[in-house]
């Protein structure tokens, strides 16, 4: 099985692991990247590589450009990959910080799917595959920023899996749950930027709490898995005849997608304040 993919988010964890998996089952991979350096060493690694920056409708239009003229003019699946995380009390986010987070993690993905369509209309067929999270489903303390960005994911995912169902269009979503990746490192220089945590009413939580989590390499979480784990659902999401709309992965996904469905808004609310 292959084919053509561009997947964004390339430059480290379950992107990159994707790019290496796909490409040696015969896909050919356009692996994109935000930095011009991840892009040359994706290049150095044998790839072909584009930039591509959700956050600047520009570079998206670039990039998807520079893909089709890799690969001819078609595209049989993209993986909507990339995102990043903001910790922090959703009373402390900015404004302008719910504005950058969507800008990259919604409206940037959405501006992409938009664009390939189209391209996937005319040739007959093609496979979407939006990359979000168990918290796509339920909340968590700290996470609000990236919480609202997938919330919002989802819905306008499930929608356009419900319009596309009179198309050759597969749209697939991942929900994945702990798996190894930079996102806790790559969400710092956020957190720095937007949270004045120091001047927060909860500073002596960010203290006991969050600065820990994120600041300390604490090692993996009971239940994280490789990005390998990842790699393997999207490649029934890609090469099934008839994928499932929905892929879980890790078994905390499960476990709070049971919640939600089983639980009342308090009961459930008890149990994600434990955590």
């Amino acid at each position: 099985m292959g084919g053509t993919i561009l997947i964004t988010g390339c430059s480290s964890g379950i992107g990159r692991a994707a790019a290496h998996g796909l490409r040696q089952r015969g896909w050919r991979v356009i692996a994109s990247a935000r930095q011009q350096a991840d892009v040359d060493r994706l290049r150095a690694d044998g790839f072909d590589s584009v930039r591509l920056d959700y956050a600047n409708p520009d570079s998206v239009a670039q990039g998807l450009a520079d893909t089709l003229d890799l690969t001819g003019g078609t595209l049989d699946a993209l993986f909507n990959n990339g995102a990043f995380g903001l910790p922090g009390a959703v009373e402390d986010l900015p404004r302008g910080a719910l504005e950058e987070i969507f800008a990259t993690n919604l409206f940037g993905v959405h501006d992409l799917t938009r664009r390939v369509i189209p391209i996937m209309r005319a040739q007959g067929h093609g496979r979407i595959v939006q990359h979000s999270s168990v918290l796509g489903h339920v909340t968590y303390k700290w996470r609000g920023a990236y919480v609202a960005t997938k919330f919002a994911l989802e819905g306008l995912t499930d929608t356009l899996r419900i319009e596309m169902m009179d198309t050759p269009i597969h749209v697939v979503t991942l929900n994945t749950g702990p798996v190894t990746s930079m996102l806790r490192q790559k969400a710092i220089p956020h957190f720095e930027r937007w949270i004045d945590w120091q001047n927060s009413p909860r500073a002596d939580l960010y203290r006991a709490s969050l600065l820990k989590r994120l600041y300390e390499d604490r090692g993996p979480d009971r239940f994280e898995l490789p990005p390998e784990a990842v790699v393997r659902e999207l490649v029934h999401a890609l090469e099934s005849p008839r994928p499932r709309p929905r892929y879980y992965i890790t078994t905390p996904a499960y476990i709070a997608n049971g919640l939600r469905r089983a639980l009342p808004t308090r009961a459930l609310d008890w149990v994600l304040n434990r955590g």
